[in-house]
């Protein structure tokens, strides 16, 4: 009640009516609402073109690696050739197998090794995250300017989360936008954690709020993502040995066998029929494994 009467003496003093200053809030909250969804809207468009021009370039930013495209596709090449050399020397296999071994390896395994730092890099980078969100909020609360609070994750926290700040501060100092550099930094780092952070800081620069105690939400929803995926690894580590033990045991028996009794399997490397055999068993490998992983791995 005495809320309620300090509230129309405040209106009425400041010459609005209780009804007057109910509609201009009900209109302030509509235009928030409508703000922070065009807000999103943007930011989803923008997501969604980045999907679409994700180039080779893209992906060794995003692996961290100092070199052109290029340079990959050279790399790409000499490995492959190495490799269809190798096998042609060594194995006996006719040109065509190594020809294919050739476009195995200088196709595939770069790229996978590339995919492999790209979600170490990530992974690294979700794992930081949280402890650089804590030192924004501390900052916040003590009186400090959300650039500065950048520029102590820049030069306090490690690679990758260090340099990733030190972009934005380094962009902002040119002219750049918080936001467009934001984005920028989401390009390289595409994780849901950042762009969590991009979302908050976005909409808290447009529409206004406690950016503090947003931070602070956000953060703790980070560790908690964090703490369900280690679960979720911890759930799934029995599958993840049963499917190593059953993808290790035909290659394993086949070395068995060739050490053993080389005769009895050589038929598979120097007739056209078992080189045939070969290539289906590791198709059908492959699947298996590749079947096994999507079982057991969970993507929240």
């Amino acid at each position: 009640m005495r809320s309620r009467a300090s509230k129309r003496v405040s209106a009425i003093a400041s010459g609005t009516s209780p009804k007057a200053a109910q509609t201009n809030s009900q209109e302030s909250a509509i235009q928030r609402r409508k703000a922070v969804q065009e807000t999103l809207n943007e930011l989803e468009v923008k997501q969604r073109e980045q999907k679409k021009k994700l180039t080779l370039k893209r992906k060794i930013e995003q692996a961290g690696i100092e070199m052109t495209p290029e340079a990959f596709h050279i790399a790409s090449a000499v490995f492959g050739l190495v490799g269809g050399v190798f096998v042609a020397l060594f194995s006996g296999q006719p040109i065509y197998v190594a020809a294919l071994s050739a476009f195995v390896i200088g196709f595939g395994v770069p790229r996978w090794a590339l995919s492999f730092l790209i979600n170490k890099r990530q992974a690294k980078f979700t794992e930081e995250f949280a402890n650089a969100l804590d030192v924004i909020v501390r900052g916040i609360k003590s009186g400090l300017p959300v650039n500065e609070c950048l520029q102590i994750i820049a030069n306090e926290s490690a690679d990758p989360v260090g340099p990733e700040f030190t972009e934005i501060v380094e962009g902002q100092k040119l002219g750049v936008p918080l936001e467009q550099g934001l984005q920028r930094m989401f390009e390289r780092m595409p994780v849901a954690e950042l762009n969590f952070f991009m979302i908050v800081l976005t909409i808290q620069q447009k529409t206004g709020g406690n950016l503090s105690e947003a931070l602070g939400n956000l953060s703790q929803v980070i560790r908690a993502r964090k703490l369900m995926r280690a679960k979720i690894q911890a759930m799934s580590s029995e599958a993840k040995a049963s499917a190593m033990i059953i993808g290790s045991l035909p290659p394993g028996v086949m070395a068995m066998v060739y050490m053993t009794t080389p005769d009895y399997i050589n038929l598979l490397f120097t007739e056209q029929l078992g080189n045939f055999m070969v290539i289906g068993g590791v198709l059908w490998m492959l699947t298996g494994i590749f079947i096994m992983r999507k079982m057991i791995n969970f993507n929240f």
